[in-house]
């Protein structure tokens, strides 16, 4: 029997004689709290949707269109650009986001492809399931329960959105990463959030994932340990100027803030601790594309005061995968695990095949980011206050962001 908000009051007196559960009125009000939590779903709003296939908000919008997190129901998809000046483009590149107050502004042109036609595809498609589509905030109707809103749209607009979402009622706010493009507009974000009684998660799904949780028990069982944290994307180069231009936040703030926000959950790095920073120059490159400078790839070792260190290496051309690679003291690796390991690289693999203009990524996190959703969703209904286990918070934003913002220029002048 599935168990809606509607019929929770109703199936919780009735069940007792079904020898399923006892009656609300012999509960106390953890145990009440609980079933209310099974029985009801969160209303979910997703800011900032992107092209199909492309956009990280589609692909938080499909998994939850198509049932995959059980206590999120989407209801309401924002998206200002396809709904509106982007209806007609038939040329432009695959993930390009207009700033969110802009409703007629034409992104540059680099990939010829029916982008407008694929989300009126998309629309079309799931409106008539249920899930409204709004060109702004301003049509969506106001909440009558608990409403979480998941912002995937364009870093440089997330200030504005945060507030925006935030007046409009939402009571729970999943952020992608990085959150911002400055620590200072995260700095205030996180204030507003506070003073509104309003908890902040972040879409590090790294932090929850099965590769660095057997990483880091191996770490914790090997003397003098060290963690190299690997992150590769499958740009081909002569699509780095593209990259370069849509992610112009820079790498260290875009690709490889997991790995600094793993940096920080775990390993305490903070840009006001790190004592040192050893840039491995074989294995990085730093280019000026569309005039952009960013790193191509970049391996670099941080130790802290306290002489913990961490080594990362991001490279946008390196392939689709993700490693945490464990070392001893002699410098020896003893352990390596992956993302996908080798029992999801098959699944990975025929989806990237079956499904060739998706981005790769997509499908090696996907179980992550479902996870993530459904403990955001669990605890947004609950109407408690506070973070679901292992979830990032803003404040672990925070730390991350203003590692990055340390970080590139001392890399890049060594590098350039």
């Amino acid at each position: 029997m599935r168990i809606t908000v509607a019929t929770a009051s109703l199936v919780m007196v009735a069940m007792p004689s079904m020898g399923f559960l006892p009656t609300v009125r012999h509960q106390g009000a953890r145990a009440q709290r609980r079933n209310l939590r099974m029985a009801a779903k969160c209303d979910v709003m997703v800011v900032g949707c992107g092209l199909p296939s492309r956009g990280m908000g589609w692909f938080h919008s499909l998994q939850m269109l198509n049932g995959e997190c059980p206590s999120a129901e989407l209801n309401h998809i924002v998206e200002p650009w396809f709904l509106g000046g982007g209806k007609e483009v038939t040329g432009m590149a695959s993930n390009w986001r207009v700033p969110y107050n802009t409703t007629n502004a034409r992104p540059p042109t680099f990939a010829q492809g029916p982008a407008g036609e694929e989300f009126a595809a998309f629309k079309e498609e799931w409106e008539p399931k249920g899930c409204a589509f709004h060109a702004s905030l301003e049509t969506v109707p106001p909440p009558t329960g608990p409403r979480m809103a998941l912002i995937a749209g364009r870093t440089a607009d997330n200030p504005k959105l945060l507030r925006d979402v935030i007046e409009a009622g939402c009571t729970k706010v999943m952020l992608e990463k990085p959150g911002a493009t400055t620590v200072a507009d995260l700095v205030d974000m996180s204030a507003y959030a506070k003073e509104k009684g309003v908890d902040v998660y972040m879409g590090y799904n790294k932090n929850i994932a099965s590769y660095i949780t057997k990483a880091r028990e191996v770490e914790a069982k090997t003397e003098g340990a060290k963690t190299k944290l690997v992150t590769l994307n499958a740009y081909e180069r002569d699509e780095l100027e593209e990259c370069f231009t849509r992610n112009s936040e820079g790498l260290l703030k875009n690709m490889a803030i997991h790995e600094l926000a793993l940096a920080a959950t775990f390993y305490g790095m903070r840009a006001s601790n790190v004592e040192t920073v050893e840039v491995n120059e074989e294995n990085s490159e730093c280019l000026t594309l569309g005039g952009f400078t960013d790193f191509v790839k970049v391996e670099f070792t941080m130790t802290t005061t306290e002489g913990t260190s961490v080594t990362i290496f991001a490279d946008r051309c390196g392939g689709a995968e993700a490693m945490a690679i464990v070392s001893d003291s002699t410098g020896k690796e003893v352990f390596t695990s992956t993302l996908p390991d080798e029992a999801l690289k098959a699944e990975v693999e025929k989806k990237m095949a079956d499904f060739p203009d998706v981005m790769p990524y997509f499908w090696q996190q996907e179980s992550d980011y479902r996870s993530l959703k459904e403990r955001c969703a669990v605890m947004a209904v609950s109407n408690e206050r506070g973070a679901p286990e292992g979830v990032a918070t803003i404040e672990i934003a925070i730390a991350a962001l203003e590692l990055a913002e340390y970080l590139t220029p001392i890399m890049q002048k060594e590098l350039m």
